[in-house]
């Protein structure tokens, strides 16, 4: 049942640059051919394409309005109106140990030794409301909590799930094999997230070499991005480490397949190196809203490559990198995150 839309107010995108930048250019999954066998064998070879040669791709025609999305940048951009008395009542326990529910302040990284400048990035991160968490909000989100969670649950039903049933089809699995180790109502460590990069002088873009940080993959299933029109997301080309940037589209998702794949299919899905640059200098005099939502295994899934793919067997992924030096795959719940990004780094520069 829809939830009922209290008023929020609006969210205004700032125009799209003029600048003649690199863009990177990505793969589009149409999910409008999703719903014949045929149209989901053609997405499955698109998708395996994308995942394998950049990583990152858009999707489009999912089975969100524009206006929920709007309602929730309008959300992020409300949160971000708290004041920060308020907001630094919502830090989570254990912040420096990996905890990361809740609201994460700025300042944490230094970005410039020389200047001392820090980052100005803040996060907003809400679990799932399957129960396994405990959601204490500020009263801005805790006012629209049912809206959230049926946003959130959508993501599942209407991208996550046919990603991962493609997915298994490129992979020859069955097509069920990634939306049961994805099932909402299954402990694990996905998270919506409100993110906001509060804006650098044009001098302190310059200190900083243009950069707000350094590269990195994700963690987890796949990432998605909702399109906002502030470019800063470059990503780094697989075979000649070029960068280009990730051009924002209408209508669009820009997904990003992350470590636990890679670990998952032994490197044959790569997650990709990216960063957030300054915004080109048309666009710098505006702060940033991201909307997000992260992916995750079932927290009890080990990260062992899957036997069961004739396609992962016939192409020789058959180990990643925890089994080729005799190590235990850790679930996902439990693993020590910083060695299995080193193992998922390591799987993308084996082939």
């Amino acid at each position: 049942m829809p939830v009922p839309a209290p008023e929020l107010g609006s969210f205004n995108f700032v125009p799209v640059t003029k600048e003649n930048l690199e863009w990177a250019d990505l793969i589009t999954i149409d999910l409008s051919l999703y719903n014949t066998p045929e149209g989901r064998k053609e997405l499955a070879q698109t998708l395996i394409k994308a995942v394998r040669e950049d990583g990152f791709f858009y999707v489009k025609n999912f089975d969100i309005p524009q206006e929920k999305v709007n309602r929730q940048f309008s959300l992020g951009k409300r949160f971000y109106e708290t004041p920060l008395e308020e907001k630094l009542k919502y830090v989570p326990e254990g912040l420096d140990n990996g905890a990361f529910n809740g609201y994460v302040p700025s300042g944490r990284r230094i970005l410039d030794p020389a200047s001392g400048l820090r980052d100005r990035t803040e996060v907003y991160n809400i679990p799932k409301f399957n129960g396994d968490f405990k959601h204490d909000h500020p009263q801005i989100i805790q006012d629209f909590l049912p809206e959230i969670e049926e946003f959130a649950r959508s993501l599942h039903s209407e991208v996550l799930d046919p990603l991962h049933v493609l997915l298994a089809i490129a992979l020859e699995l069955p097509e069920d094999y990634f939306t049961n180790i994805h099932k909402y109502e299954v402990k694990s460590e996905d998270h919506l997230r409100y993110m906001k990069y509060t804006k650098f002088t044009p001098e302190e873009n310059l200190k900083l070499g243009r950069l707000w940080g350094r590269g990195h993959t994700d963690l987890g299933s796949w990432t998605l991005l909702f399109r906002q029109p502030v470019a800063a997301l470059q990503i780094q080309n697989h075979k000649t480490g070029e960068w280009k940037w990730v051009k924002p589209q209408d209508a669009t998702l820009t997904v990003n397949a992350c470590d636990a794949l890679t670990l998952l299919t032994g490197g044959y899905v790569k997650s990709t190196i990216h960063r957030v640059a300054a915004p080109p200098k048309d666009q710098e005099h505006v702060d940033r809203l991201g909307l997000l939502y992260f992916s995750r295994p079932h927290n009890d899934v080990p990260l062992a490559t899957i036997k069961e793919s004739p396609v992962l067997q016939r192409e020789g992924y058959t180990q990643n990198n925890f089994e080729k030096t005799g190590n235990p795959c850790p679930d996902y719940g439990t693993m020590d995150l910083r060695e299995a990004k080193v193992a998922a780094h390591q799987e993308r520069r084996a082939r």
